[in-house]
C-alpha cells in the first residue's frame, strides 16, 4: 500500500563525509578526524539550541562547529577556505544507492518528503545538485518552526505539513537520535545502518525496521 516517507537528508541520503576530500587539501591526514568532529559538534550545537529555545538556523550551527573544530584540533583554516567548505555543504554527493531507490519508491506510488534540520534554500540546492530533488513531493524544514530534531514539535509539524498520520508515515534516517524523536510521537521508523560501526542507543525504543542501505528499504517496500 502506498504510504508517506519522511527522509532525513544529512547522513542518510547525502554523504556528509564528502567534505573530507576538500579538507584533505587543508589539514592533510587529519581530514577524516576533522570531518567527524565537525559533524558531531554541528549536531551538538543544534541539540543545545533546541533545549535552550535559542534558535539560529542550521547553517550557523555548521559554521560555529567548523570554527570550534579548527580551534580544538589546532588546525587553522583561513576565512576563504572556511567559506569554501561551507559552500560545499550545499553540494555534497548522494550515497550511491540513493537515486535509484528513491525513484523506484516514487514509481511504486509512495509519497516521499525530504525532512531536515537544514534551511529550505540550502536543501533545495543540495538535492538539486545531487540529482534527487525530483523524487520528493516537498521539503519540510525545521526552520519553519524554529527548533531542531529531536524536538517532538518537529515531527508533529512534519505530519501537519504532509497530511500524514503517525502510523501511516515511515521516518527514514541513519541517525538514532532522529528515529528516537519520531518514535516518541508514534511514527514508524526505519534505520539505515550504513556501517557495522554504527550502533543504536540502548534505550527502551528500537527502530521498527533496520536496513544496511536504501536499496534494501526499497526492496522491502516493493514486495
Amino acid at each position: 500500500m502506498p504510504q508517506t516517507f519522511a527522509f532525513d537528508i544529512y547522513g542518510t541520503l547525502i554523504d556528509t563525509a564528502g567534505v573530507t576530500r576538500s579538507l584533505a587539501t587543508m589539514v592533510g591526514d587529519q581530514a577524516t578526524l576533522f570531518s567527524s568532529r565537525w559533524r558531531d559538534k554541528q549536531l551538538e550545537y543544534s541539540f543545545r539550541r533546541g533545549l535552550m529555545r535559542d534558535y539560529v538556523d542550521f547553517s550557523v550551527c555548521t559554521r560555529q562547529a567548523l570554527e570550534f573544530t579548527s580551534a580544538q584540533l589546532n588546525l587553522p583554516i583561513s576565512d576563504t577556505a572556511a567559506q569554501a567548505l561551507l559552500d560545499e555543504y550545499r553540494r555534497l554527493p548522494a550515497f550511491v544507492d540513493v537515486p535509484t531507490a528513491l525513484q523506484q519508491l516514487k514509481s511504486a506510488g509512495h509519497r516521499l518528503y525530504a525532512f531536515s534540520n537544514g534551511l529550505p534554500d540550502d536543501l533545495e540546492a543540495l538535492l538539486e545538485t545531487a540529482g534527487i530533488r525530483h523524487a520528493f513531493v516537498d521539503i519540510v524544514s525545521v526552520h519553519e518552526i524554529r527548533t531542531f530534531k529531536p524536538d517532538p514539535a518537529v515531527y508533529r509539524h512534519f505530519l501537519t505539513r504532509s497530511g500524514a498520520t503517525a502510523d501511516g508515515c515511515c521516518l527514514v534516517s541513519s541517525n538514532p537520535f532522529d528515529l528516537l524523536g519520531g518514535k516518541a510521537i508514534g511514527m514508524r521508523t526505519a534505520w539505515i545502518r550504513r556501517s557495522d560501526a554504527n550502533h543504536f542507543d540502548p534505550w527502551d525504543r528500537r527502530p521498527d525496521l533496520t536496513f544496511a542501505s536504501l536499496s534494501e528499504l526499497q526492496q522491502a517496500f516493493s514486495e
